[in-house]
Formats: structure tokens, sequence, C-alpha cells
């Protein structure tokens, strides 16, 4: 471990170098390009020269303790011995986490789709439900959300509903809700009090930048077509809703949410961008490694994540085994509890990876 931090090191003072050379600092890719290389790397050896100092210190109060002392003074050297000793452990776990390889999406904004499956008008309603859950949660993150794509039912709920949220490391926390989520509880039209179970998938996608992808427009083909509401009726009579259709994968993506043409293209390549980008990942990923699950689960959106339990007020992850009590606050968009312990399981499996 401690070879790969000083491999840290010395690359962080490589960079120094670079940023300051007059050839990288006129080239405003390279420049972009290190920087961002250097900011990912710069807690780390932050965090590895505290530790370096703390064990100079430690060894000099180690070494004391062979001098000839008073008792007093012995007792304030093993003292500070011991509260080093329990600093350099604690620098050393967190050494561990940050040399966990970052995924290098992590920062990226978010693309997610929400459809209703298994239940009917029952499951376009939880569908709603979890776009409100998000949005609150994206609200209390100082995150944006910004709908690209709906399609509503009459009595509130989402065939389905595509929308980007925009903030600082929202695919880092919002990547673990990719899967079916299942919902059990008393529908409003049932007279009979009986509990259903429906299912909504959520798909995660991290927005893709135009130098990830790369899509030539000869490989869409773009169709307008006149925007319609709920049951199909007209929106408006101008050819402003888009549809994409990425010839070489099949990828189609439509978007009719905007009044303008030109932003529902831009709205309508985002997501066609993403899912490109998603389809390739899951390609590399299926090759790199075909057999092994992740810590919190394979990802397909058709693997069962979660329960949401309305009678009993219940929300059980089932990849971590996690339940909690409190699905009414879940669903206000209080999702802490669960992300955070998600994302400490996560760590904690490629922490395994790290120690060997």
């Amino acid at each position: 471990m401690f070879d790969k931090l000083q491999s840290v090191e010395e690359r962080y003072e490589k960079l120094n170098e670079l940023l300051s050379d007059p050839e990288v600092v006129s080239d405003s890719d390279k420049l972009r390009e290190y920087s961002k290389e250097q900011s990912s790397i710069a807690e780390t050896v932050e965090v590895y020269r505290e530790y370096k100092t703390a064990q100079e210190e430690y060894q000099d109060a180690k070494d004391m303790l062979d001098d000839k002392l008073d008792d007093d003074m012995r007792e304030m050297v093993k003292e500070e011995v011991n509260e080093l000793q329990e600093r350099l452990g604690s620098l050393e776990e967190r050494l561990k986490i940050l040399l966990i390889p970052k995924d290098p999406n992590d920062d990226k904004n978010v693309i997610m789709e929400i459809r209703g499956a298994a239940g009917g008008d029952e499951a376009a309603l939880f569908a709603g439900d979890l776009y409100r859950m998000y949005s609150r949660y994206a609200e209390a993150q100082g995150w944006k959300t910004d709908v690209i794509e709906s399609h509503s039912t009459g009595l509130g709920g989402f065939k389905e509903i595509i929308f980007m949220i925009s903030g600082n490391g929202a695919f880092s926390k919002l990547k673990y809700e990719n899967g079916a989520h299942r919902v059990q509880r008393v529908p409003e039209t049932e007279s009979g009090g009986r509990i259903h179970t429906s299912t909504s998938t959520v798909a995660v996608l991290p927005e893709a930048e135009e130098v990830e992808v790369d899509i030539h427009e000869k490989d869409i083909r773009v169709d307008t077509f006149a925007s319609s509401g709920p049951g199909g009726q007209s929106v408006n009579t101008t050819m402003s809703a888009v549809r994409l259709t990425h010839i070489p994968t099949g990828i189609v993506v439509s978007c009719q949410d905007e009044k303008s043409q030109i932003k529902n293209k831009e709205k309508a390549m985002k997501v066609l961008r993403a899912r490109i980008y998603d389809k390739f990942q899951q390609e590399v990923q299926a090759e790199y490694d075909a057999n092994r699950k992740s810590a919190v689960g394979s990802g397909d959106r058709s693997e069962r994540i979660r329960t949401y339990n309305f009678p009993q007020n219940r929300v059980t992850d089932h990849r971590i085994g996690l339940t909690i009590q409190k699905l009414d606050q879940i669903l206000e968009g209080k999702l802490d509890e669960v992300i955070d312990t998600l994302i400490i399981e996560d760590q904690s499996k490629k922490l395994e990876s790290v120690e060997e």
C-alpha cells in the first residue's frame, strides 16, 4: 500500500511541474486534463503526508522512552505514543479508502429513467412516487432536476419519466438506485383492502460528454411530430417533438417536453449519448467480469433491489439486508441513511482488493 502511496505522491509532484510548463499552460486541453488529475489525487497526497509526519512524531516519542525521564515525563510521553498510534491507525484506514479506484463517472450528472413495470395503474402511480422521492432528495443535496420526457397517466402516475439530475457527485450517490423497486400497499381503487404488489424499474445513467461518445450525424435518423398529452390528445399543432434513432445500436429517444424543436433535440441528444455510453460500458464490464457481482448487486435493471411496504411503514434493501421503519420519510426524499449504508458496503468490499 505504501509503495502505491509513494507513487501517487511522485505523480502529484510531476503534475506540479507540468502545470508550470509554458507548453502545457498554452494548451487548454492538457491544462484541463492535468489539473483534473492533480485534483483527483490531492486529498490522498495530503493525508499521506500527514501520515508520514505522524509516523516521525511517533518514532521520536518512542525514542524518548529510552532516555532517562522522571515519572511524570515518562507518563506524558507514553500518553503521546498511544495518541499517535491511534492517529496513525485512523490515517491508515483513510488512506486505504482513498486508494480505492474511483469510478470515473462519480462526478457526473445523472439521467434517470423510471418506468411502471408489473402492476398497471398502481405501478405507474408508484413510478410517480419514486420520481418525487428522487426530486426531493436532489433538492436536499442542492442539485437541479430537469424533466426530459414523460408519459403520465390520468391518475397522476407515470408510465415512463426521464429526467436529468445535475449536481456535484450526483452519480456517485444515485448509481445504487439502478434496478427494480417493489411496492406493497392497498391501492386506492381496491375496495376489499387487499395488499397489491407492483414494481417500477429505475435506470441510472451517467451523463456522457461529447468527447466520450463518438456519434456521427449520418448514424442518426431525426423524426419530428406534434406533442401529445395524456390519452394521446394533441398539446400543440407544431412539429416540436423530436425522435432520434441511432441506427447502429437501434437506440431510440424521443423528447416533447419543450415547445421548441431545437431544445427538444438537445435534450434528446443528451439521453441518446448517455444510453449509448451506458451500452458500451455494460458490454465492456460484461466482457471484463461476466460472473462477478459488485458489492451492491449486479446493477441489472431486472434485479429486485428494494421493497417499500406501506402497511408496516417499512423499506428493505435486499442487496445489503437493510430494513428501516421510515418509509414515509424515505418517500419524502430522506434517502441518506440508505445510500450512505450502500456506499459503506461498497467501499468495504473494494477495500478487500486494496489490502490484498
